[in-house]
């Protein structure tokens, strides 16, 4: 079994948080459209719109206001009103704008996985947002590469391994989408780890592969350096003169 040569992992709620500012601006959402519509019927019209919108728009807190915008022109027509509008767009900017979390122990993962392979992160989103989530995290120096791709597929995974020169069966992807992380990277021949996260959105659900040789499920991130040694597939990286 080779060693480990490429480590990937997901940014969004895998290094730091994420959901749980879009579940808050979600449910503002909600609570401004209430005299239009409940709230259930908010929330499900917002996720029909965002996955109409996605070919459009792509991933990322500008598409989610704008779907937001849209979703609240669906609902209340003319009668949205500036200061409704003026609220969703500033809802929109606080998500651009808030601090990032990172999860309990992930700056001493990073240093741990570092050691055994070299890092890329592999993100979906807005380029400009995501590159300044990385700077403000402080974990950018580990990081061999950076990939902001508009979507992940099998296809995205292959040819990113190519690009890094490793076979696929020596690289492996960790984050917390089933549907994002795992199945593609496993689909081009790689480690799928699901690293789970408490809120998932509906779009990134999937099913988990039943006995696939090549995926696991950790409770977190930072078990990740131990289930890598206890698979065999740790190998130090060799010191730089």
């Amino acid at each position: 079994m080779p060693s480990l040569q490429l480590i990937c992992l997901d940014a969004d709620d895998t290094l730091w948080h994420n959901m749980r500012h879009f579940e808050a601006t979600e449910a503002a959402l909600a609570d401004l459209l209430a005299p239009f519509a409940e709230h259930r019927v908010a929330r499900a019209t917002l996720a029909e719109v965002e996955t109409r919108n996605l070919a459009l728009y792509g991933y990322g807190a500008k598409s989610f206001t704008l779907s937001m915008i849209e979703t609240a022109l669906e609902l209340c027509g003319d009668a949205l009103t500036a200061a409704e509008l003026r609220a969703i767009l500033e809802a929109g900017r606080a998500l651009l704008a808030h601090p990032v979390e990172l999860f309990d122990g992930i700056a001493e993962t990073i240093e741990a996985l570092a050691e055994i392979a070299p890092l890329v992160l592999v993100t979906k989103g807005d380029l400009l947002h995501q590159e300044s989530k990385l700077a403000a995290s402080g974990l950018g120096a580990h990081f061999t590469g950076v990939e902001i791709v508009s979507e992940k597929d099998a296809g995205v995974f292959t040819r990113l391994f190519a690009k890094y020169g490793v076979a696929p069966e020596a690289a492996l992807m960790a984050g917390d989408s089933m549907r994002s992380d795992v199945l593609p990277a496993l689909a081009a021949g790689a480690w799928g780890i699901y690293v789970p996260h408490s809120i998932v959105w509906s779009h990134e659900r999937a099913p988990a592969p039943s006995d696939h040789p090549r995926f696991a499920q950790l409770d977190r991130l930072g078990d990740l350096p131990g289930w890598i040694a206890s698979q065999g597939l740790d190998q130090p990286r060799p010191a730089t003169v």
